[in-house]
């Protein structure tokens, strides 16, 4: 099924709210009689808090790296790799399972008490690991912090989505990709001295949680999502709460819009009906989307770049920041390209380019025939596959998805996507090493490129361009169309 946007369905579909019944002929935007939309800038402060839960994952996903060895010998698990794998690893498990609950969660209490309520485990399991003196205060530590790692980003998406104006919405969307990549470096540069100071790596646990609790206090100073507080039937609260966002000359506009959503009749979603009748499609192209973007090997790359950086004699210091440096500058293009040229462009043009990269990592691997030169295009090959990856594949779900998924579905929907791809994350982290050995370095990177291909295919012939359409754009002709 291909979907296209088309004003016409709005002929079709009437209101939900017949006092606030807008034009069913012409769709109604946002703008003022000047013609002007509301201002980015009154939204802003409300997207920053929001992105802070993807600081807090970058920083969590590698606030192990560089001191587990002093963490193990700390501890008395020293040369015990199962143990260390489960320091890393268990947060997957974590995650998943706060994953899984976000969307439940969500619509029952409200994206900002949400957001408050995945800082808390973030706090809690900092604390527990930096105090810890077992293997079993560690690895429950950490397993509570992925709790929140899997709870707080799509709440992210979802508050992002529904508190940005269309113009920049997009824009807003790639801060989760860049808040993300900067957790990442500033753990690393937090941890730089664990090998110098005895005990530091305690003081890297304690660190995280600084900003879990700035967060939790500063949602008590950010709006509910508008969109959210609709769905609940809170129409006079959405209404104060979109005039915090829009400013009151926009406030009519946006609650027509808002009128053209599905709303809860009395009666929650369920899971089950995400698996059949009228919302499968879009629910299946949103867990197949995030599916790819694991299945093109993105989390081989991240989890084993040190290994295949020291094979080709680059230290993994310099490789940790060359990937850094690489990941922050294509998010910050993407940021800069999102609004403009849009989602679907980006996502298919990024994918192309991690099958080329891949494909230059196969070669790469040739070393008995290619010599020095494949050191260049080993390390080549991952750098440009990080940089195409933040330039789409790694931003775009997560914004996309909730634009697409209709305001009844959208928490829980959201909700199962990313769980897909927590489970796909674990097993391809599971098994690459594995099937690195079994298959060669040379198919293994030949079969992610040949994902990468199959996902610019899906994105080109599936995925609609949300760029410049407001959500209740999206959701009529969504659903007209099916």
């Amino acid at each position: 099924m291909r979907w296209k946007l088309n004003s016409s369905v709005y002929k079709r579909v009437p209101s939900r709210e017949t006092a606030m019944e807008p034009d069913v002929e012409t769709p109604m935007r946002m703008t003022d009689a000047a013609g002007t939309g509301p201002s980015w800038r009154m939204s802003l402060p409300h997207v920053c808090v929001a992105t802070l839960t993807s600081f807090l994952f970058g920083y969590h996903s590698g606030v192990v790296n560089e001191p587990l060895e002093s963490i193990s010998t700390d501890l008395g698990f020293a040369g015990n790799t199962l143990a260390e794998g489960l320091v890393v690893s268990i947060c997957l498990g974590g995650a998943f399972i706060g994953c899984l609950f976000s969307g439940s969660i969500a619509d029952g209490i409200g994206r900002r008490r949400a957001f408050q309520l995945s800082a808390l485990p973030m706090i809690v399991g900092a604390a527990i690991s930096a105090l810890t003196n077992s293997l079993e205060g560690m690895l429950l530590g950490r397993f509570l912090v992925g709790t929140g790692m899997g709870l707080g980003p799509p709440v992210a998406s979802l508050y992002i989505t529904e508190v940005s104006p269309p113009s920049v919405r997009g824009t807003y969307g790639s801060f989760v990709q860049i808040a993300t990549c900067l957790g990442i470096i500033v753990s690393l540069l937090i941890g730089a001295p664990v090998k110098d100071i005895d005990r530091w790596w305690r003081v890297c646990f304690w660190v995280a949680a600084v900003p879990a609790t700035l967060q939790a206090l500063a949602m008590e100073f950010c709006v509910e999502s508008p969109q959210w507080l609709y769905k609940c039937g809170r129409t006079i609260e959405a209404e104060m709460q979109l005039e915090k966002l829009v400013g009151p000359l926009h406030v009519k506009s946006a609650m027509a819009e808002l009128s053209r959503s599905e709303r809860d009749d009395g009666e929650s979603v369920k899971y089950s009906e995400l698996f059949y009748g009228r919302h499968f499609n879009v629910v299946f192209i949103g867990g197949v989307l995030f599916a790819l973007q694991q299945f093109s090997g993105i989390n081989s790359v991240f989890y084993f770049s040190s290994t295949v950086f020291r094979g080709v004699g680059v230290p993994a210091n310099l490789a940790n920041i060359c990937m850094g440096i690489s990941n922050l500058s294509g998010s910050i293009i993407a940021m800069v390209l999102m609004d403009k040229l849009g989602r679907k462009m980006l996502l298919s043009g990024s994918f192309l380019g991690m099958a080329f990269a891949m494909g230059l990592q196969a070669v790469g691997a040739n070393r008995q025939y290619l010599g020095s030169t494949s050191v260049y295009l080993s390390v080549g090959g991952i750098l440009l596959f990080v940089l195409s990856f933040s330039l789409g594949a790694g931003p775009v779900p997560g914004l996309l998805l909730p634009e697409i998924f209709p305001n009844k579905i959208r928490a829980k929907a959201v909700a199962l996507c990313m769980s897909v791809h927590w489970i796909v994350n674990f097993f391809v982290s599971l098994l690459f090493l594995r099937l690195l050995e079994q298959l060669g370095p040379q198919v293994l990177y030949t079969i992610f490129s040949s994902v990468c291909v199959v996902a610019a295919i899906f994105v080109r012939r599936h995925i609609v361009e949300t760029k410049g359409k407001s959500l209740q754009e999206i959701e009529v002709s969504l659903l007209q169309a099916q």
